[in-house]
């Protein structure tokens, strides 16, 4: 990676001319950080990654966003304009749908008081700046591994079905089925929190990406596609419709009775 730490003078450093690795669709990491250089600079060496990265600025706008759309790991500044990055730690520590939420928190300050501060209200790691950024990478993949193994594991299985996160291919009683890279992307999406019922909005976030602006209507669309390829081999329909919420990966899907 061409970028081996950041400091103050990041604004003229040259961001690594590697290209990014294929997208892990269901990892959403949100980054929390007013200064745009930072912000710029682990943004994309995080998509070089393979991960989806959503950016935002202020502590008020996270903390909005955060109840909207959980994703699967916070980089937050301790100073943000609007609310601080401390009080964001506690809040999401505080509420129940994101309390083992993964949190890891930038800060210029590093004083052992300011480290326990940070940590006692929830952090799951601390960086001080300036840092590494191949070494933040593996925290992000360490605190990832611990924190969620089911969405850095190989493959995915439910029943008769089989996903390989790998090679991209999906079986179904030792068939491969044919579907599209967004078809995989939502059933990766949806197997990989079984009885989760996704609103269109949250599946157009994760699966599609929230810079892209397309109707809801085009989930109905992927989601008709995706059945059509689970159901060329005889079985069960394991996507459930909730009528007026949206879509399940079915949790009984392969459970005998």
């Amino acid at each position: 990676m061409a970028n081996d730490s950041y400091d103050e003078a990041a604004e003229g450093q040259t961001l690594s001319a590697r290209a990014p690795a294929p997208r892990r669709p269901a990892v959403l990491i949100l980054v929390v950080e007013d200064e745009a250089a930072l912000s710029m600079l682990l943004s994309y060496n995080l998509e070089a990654e393979g991960f989806s990265v959503e950016r935002i600025e202020r502590g008020d706008e996270a903390d909005i966003r955060l109840t909207e759309t959980i994703p699967d790991l916070v980089i937050l500044d301790w100073m943000l304009p609007g609310v601080s990055g401390l009080e964001i730690c506690r809040r999401i520590r505080a509420r129940p749908a994101t309390r083992t939420l993964p949190v890891i928190m930038l800060t210029a300050r590093g004083e052992e008081s300011e480290r326990v501060r940070g940590l006692s209200m929830g952090a799951d790691d601390y960086v001080v700046k300036p840092f590494s950024l191949p070494e933040l990478m593996a925290r992000v993949h360490a605190l990832l591994r611990r924190a969620r193994p089911d969405r850095t594991t190989g493959s995915l299985s439910a029943g008769d079905l089989d996903l390989d996160r790998q090679s991209w291919r999906v079986r179904r009683a030792g068939r491969e089925l044919h579907m599209g890279p967004t078809e995989f992307r939502l059933l990766e999406h949806l197997m990989s929190k079984p009885g989760r019922v996704f609103s269109r909005s949250q599946l157009l976030d994760s699966v599609w990406g929230l810079s892209v602006e397309i109707d809801e209507r085009t989930v109905d669309v992927h989601i008709g596609r995706l059945r059509k390829a689970l159901l060329t081999v005889e079985g069960k329909d394991p996507i459930r419709t909730v009528r007026g919420a949206g879509y399940a990966f079915d949790e009984t899907f392969g459970r005998g009775g």
